[in-house]
């Protein structure tokens, strides 16, 4: 199987590769409006990292995870998300001693062992977002607003907000106690996992997929009517600050999101053009995640959404991604010594920004304008003895069919003009 690619992998084709492009150049550009700089963490971390941070009840870390033993018996993990490892380099670059809050983005690959499906491989790219050191409900907004400057930028409609609050350590194990009572009667009709949840984690049942689990928390008390004054007080803050942002949205009391690090805010953007797991940004608060992997007591906010299914929300809806012209100038040949003048004269149109190429496989003249007419040439410039003896190229514009004579020290101005 040299030949295949991995399960759950996907080759990126030189032909498909400027829509990455266009979409991390407009990340790139929203990020630097924003104020967010850009962190790149390395693949893989120690194992520990995603158990502590991520949290041992989630099937990321219980089923998803790519671990292995390192040459030093280490038990190293190909990272399943970019939150912990900002996190852990937060903490080992003593970002906290900077003026806080510290706003950044990754775009990176991730990798979880789970089934393929349309826009999720096992390995796939996520931009992500991580605020450390803010704790105020407005910027938990403005990673919303973020998210949907974005979506908006790249032409994607028929989008949906949906927030909930999961409360925080004060508050939340009342709940658990709450919810455990609801359960303890259908403790039997829970899957296995749910079982081992009910007394770990009790809150992630809600994000079970299973259908009989699904049946069983239709009807659970909710978290949003047992928060504590103050994480009532932030979830209020938040339905200000959206509705002042001018976005509609929807409580859903349901959403848990399916990392264990979340306190208070977490939220989905949904999209309805990609079918049932229609979720294409997902994210909320994590005010104990730094102190967790050993650092200070510092808040977090962020977000993740995957490049892939951004992808597909826009191919879904009819979204056109402008194509970058390949080539501005193909010289066509005619001998070996205008094929060592075209080279000279690319080396210093390249070097002064101009896209241009020449034959390499001996076509034809024929040939080389039809394979210039592939490539999606611009302009065709014929160079043979006649055009070396006049230090004049002959241009045709592909589009129209015009022809012009430039000369050589011309070229540059006139591609540029």
């Amino acid at each position: 199987m040299l030949t295949k690619a991995p399960k759950g992998t996907k080759d990126v084709l030189p032909q498909e590769a400027y829509k990455w492009h266009y979409i991390e150049d407009t990340i790139r550009e929203i990020a630097r409006a924003y104020g967010y700089q850009e962190i790149r963490t390395p693949v893989f971390e120690h194992t520990e990292l995603f158990e502590r941070g991520v949290g041992d009840t989630t099937d990321i870390v219980q089923k998803e995870m790519y671990t292995f033993l390192d040459k030093g018996e280490r038990s190293i993990t190909l990272k399943p998300e970019g939150t912990a490892g900002a996190a852990r380099a937060y903490i080992e670059h003593k970002l906290y001693a900077e003026p806080q809050p510290v706003k950044m983005y990754y775009i990176t690959p991730c990798y979880r062992y789970e089934r393929p499906q349309a826009g999720r491989l096992r390995e796939f790219h996520q931009f992500g977002v991580e605020v450390f050191g803010a704790p105020q409900a407005s910027v938990d907004v403005e990673i919303i607003t973020m998210a949907m400057t974005l979506f908006t930028r790249l032409g994607i409609k028929d989008l949906s907000v949906k927030i909930n609050s999961i409360g925080c350590p004060n508050c939340r194990p009342v709940y658990h106690e709450i919810l455990k009572s609801y359960l303890a009667g259908h403790l039997d009709e829970l899957c296995e996992t749910c079982k081992e949840r009910y007394e770990k984690n009790p809150l992630r049942i809600l994000d079970c997929k299973v259908s009989e689990c699904q049946d069983i928390i239709e009807g659970v008390p909710h978290m949003l009517d047992h928060l504590c004054e103050e994480c009532s007080r932030h979830f209020e803050e938040i339905k200000r600050f959206l509705e002042a942002a001018g976005f509609d949205y929807t409580i859903d009391p349901m959403i848990v999101r399916g990392l264990d690090y979340y306190t208070k805010t977490v939220f989905e953007i949904i999209s309805g053009s990609i079918g049932a797991q229609g979720t294409i940004c997902g994210g909320g608060r994590y005010d104990g995640l730094v102190e967790e992997c050993g650092g200070p007591q510092v808040p977090g906010v962020g977000f993740g959404l995957g490049l892939e299914r951004l992808l597909l929300a826009m191919e879904k809806q009819g979204v056109t991604i402008p194509k970058p012209a390949v080539c501005d100038l193909y010289f066509a040949t005619i001998g070996e010594e205008a094929r060592v003048k075209a080279f000279e004269l690319i080396r210093k149109l390249r070097d002064n920004g101009i896209s241009c190429d020449m034959d390499h496989i001996g076509r034809s003249l024929k040939s080389q304008f039809k394979y210039a007419d592939k490539l999606g040439a611009r302009f065709v410039g014929t160079l043979g003895d006649e055009e070396l003896a006049s230090g004049q190229l002959k241009l045709k514009e592909m589009a129209t069919g015009k022809e012009e004579t430039v000369a050589f020290g011309k070229i540059c101005e006139f591609i540029s003009a």
